[in-house]
């Protein structure tokens, strides 16, 4: 059993490669996941189980301590193990394996559904999962020139902005959310908004929408008018549809029905749909699940093999 660090692992890692396991996992069986909430308010640990028939079996178990001063209020880690025998492969540091997945599973459903030759990736939000974002799509998208960073503060999307231009160049800070919308070819939201700050009369033809940060029943990005306007993916409809209010509240609400999702990543993985034209705007959902955790962490697992032995 190896145990395997954010420190050990996180210089080795791609972004191509998290994709392209992300998309070698959704060719295999369907996924068999299970969440548990344990909660003593304001505190709370969540596990996160997958198996993968032909793949292996993850368990990510993170907890989370808000009013945390000395130590990161997230904290956790991911057992994997095998799937032949059931033995433990790999400890594996749940930040690390967070950072990767969920910046690997957005880049991926751009990669599946966005336009070719992006030029302009617009970043909506400058927290930790940002800067993941702009090093993926600028690693993935070589063809994106001009990126833009949008922050409520942004004092922070400035702070950003300094950080990554040494390894992301053409990044820009913009202080109008509308006009940034409209000119952007890819947008990702990743802002812990309740109420919609993308709005669909912004958004042009042909515009890609990667959401990731609405992740409660409560939370949502795109407003009615962007989701009645689109194309409408997720990454998993398991995880989303009766999960995350992006999608749960305007269903609930009759502003969208069960057909408008189009399809999740085992439809896009096996090329069963894609965006119907050039002009189509696609919005894609990022919620997450186990499964992708098991999918990044047994990349992560064979790159630390091939390194380190």
């Amino acid at each position: 059993m190896r145990t395997i660090s954010f420190e050990e692992a996180d210089p080795h890692l791609n972004w191509t490669a998290i994709a392209n396991a992300i998309h070698a996992g959704h060719l295999l069986p369907k996924a068999q996941i299970g969440d548990l909430l344990l909660q003593e308010a304001p505190n709370a640990l969540l596990s996160r189980g997958a198996w993968i028939n032909g793949l292996g079996m993850a368990m990510k178990s993170m907890s989370v301590f808000p009013e945390n001063n000395e130590l990161p209020s997230i904290q956790g880690g991911v057992l994997v193990f095998d799937d032949k025998d059931g033995s433990l492969k790999a400890v594996i540091d749940g930040i690390l394996v967070t950072k990767w997945k969920t910046a690997g599973d957005s880049v991926l459903g751009a990669r599946l559904l966005a336009n070719p030759e992006p030029g302009t990736h617009l970043m909506v939000g400058a927290g930790t999962v940002a800067a993941s974002i702009l090093e993926a799509y600028h690693e993935v998208f070589p063809s994106i020139k001009r990126f833009i960073i949008y922050n409520r503060t942004e004092q922070k999307a400035h702070e950003l902005a300094k950080q990554l231009s040494p390894r992301v160049p053409g990044i820009e800070v913009a202080s109008n959310l509308q006009s940034a919308c409209h000119n952007a070819n890819i947008i990702t939201s990743a802002t812990m908004t309740i109420e919609p700050i993308i709005k669909g009369d912004w958004v042009a033809p042909g515009t890609h929408v990667d959401l990731i940060g609405a992740f409660k029943p409560d939370m949502r990005e795109a407003d009615n008018t962007l989701l009645k306007k689109s194309e409408i993916f997720v990454d998993s409809r398991e995880t989303t549809i009766e999960h995350i209010g992006e999608i749960k509240i305007p269903l609930e609400e009759g502003t969208i029905t069960q057909k408008d999702i189009l399809g999740d990543y085992y439809d896009l993985c096996a090329g069963h749909i894609n965006r119907s034209t050039q002009a189509a705007i696609t919005v894609f959902k990022n919620g997450g699940g186990a499964h992708l955790d098991l999918m990044t962490s047994l990349e992560i697992y064979k790159t630390i093999k091939s390194y380190v032995t």
